[in-house]
């Protein structure tokens, strides 16, 4: 696995496995990419899909998800995961929620352009203005894939209620937020305020605070920091409780992703 020198913006990768590669997991983000060799298998909404060389990717957020070689040779492919926020405000208020492609795998040209855009170079980091664009486009192919996802009113409270929302989550990640502390926050019954949440950024409160903290793992990870020391700045209550969390958004454990951002052989634990 290789990751593209980003500071900001989309995590990109490219990977290659032989055989399998992901526990079932669910990330908060979209994913989006192709495959560029093989058979890439994995299981969505129910049913086993494949990619060959040419599909093209699209896992909606918080889809729980695995991955596999379809075939003797293993897969390699490239992806970016894409925070359903960027997307929404990429569209300035023309959809009504986060666009759902309902074709995991599929062929569209608009959406490959996008995609080149984003994955075509992950030797160097997008400049601002080149990520800002490629978000843009990839917003645009996703919300002519969802011919469902109307234009809608201008923002409500409710709307509004999650940006404070999501602002004072990813401020707050060192601490145990509770659901109180949210509606003093927004002025949001915490019910409500669930339901508008991940209408509109695809995801809970909780599990939106869950993956901002192993994004500062993962990141703390590529610093060489030990699993321990890398739970505690994190905010996890300790090392089996990241673990726990990280397989279940990554589907890998974190010493084996530490290695195959090194490109060693991982450890199973």
């Amino acid at each position: 696995m290789r990751a593209a020198p980003d500071e900001a913006g989309p995590e990109r990768i490219e990977a290659f496995f032989d055989d399998h590669a992901y526990d079932p997991h669910r990330h908060d983000t979209y994913a989006v990419g192709y495959t560029l060799s093989g058979v890439q298998s994995f299981d969505y909404r129910g049913a086993k899909r494949d990619s060959t060389p040419g599909d093209l990717i699209v896992l909606h957020p918080d889809e729980l998800h695995d991955g596999r070689a379809g075939m003797a040779g293993g897969f390699r492919y490239r992806m970016a995961y894409v925070e359903p926020g960027l997307i929404m405000r990429a569209l300035a208020g023309r959809a009504g929620g986060t666009p759902f492609v309902r074709d995991a795998v599929c062929r569209d040209g608009r959406l490959l352009r996008a995609l080149i855009g984003l994955l075509g170079d992950l030797d160097h980091a997008l400049e601002p203005l080149e990520r800002d664009a490629a978000i843009g486009e990839l917003a645009e192919a996703l919300l002519a894939l969802d011919p469902s996802c109307a234009p809608r009113r201008p923002e409500t409270p409710a709307e509004r209620a999650c940006a404070l929302a999501r602002d004072f989550l990813a401020d707050n990640l060192d601490e145990a937020v509770d659901s109180q502390r949210l509606e003093a926050v927004t002025g949001l019954d915490r019910y409500a305020l669930a339901r508008h949440f991940r209408r509109r950024y695809g995801t809970s409160p909780h599990r939106y605070l869950v993956m901002r903290r192993l994004e500062r793992a993962r990141a703390l990870l590529r610093q060489g920091q030990g699993l321990a020391d890398v739970a505690a700045a994190s905010g996890f209550a300790d090392q089996p409780h990241m673990t726990r969390r990280f397989r279940q958004a990554y589907g890998l454990s974190p010493g084996r992703w530490r290695a195959m951002q090194a490109g060693a052989t991982a450890p199973a634990a």
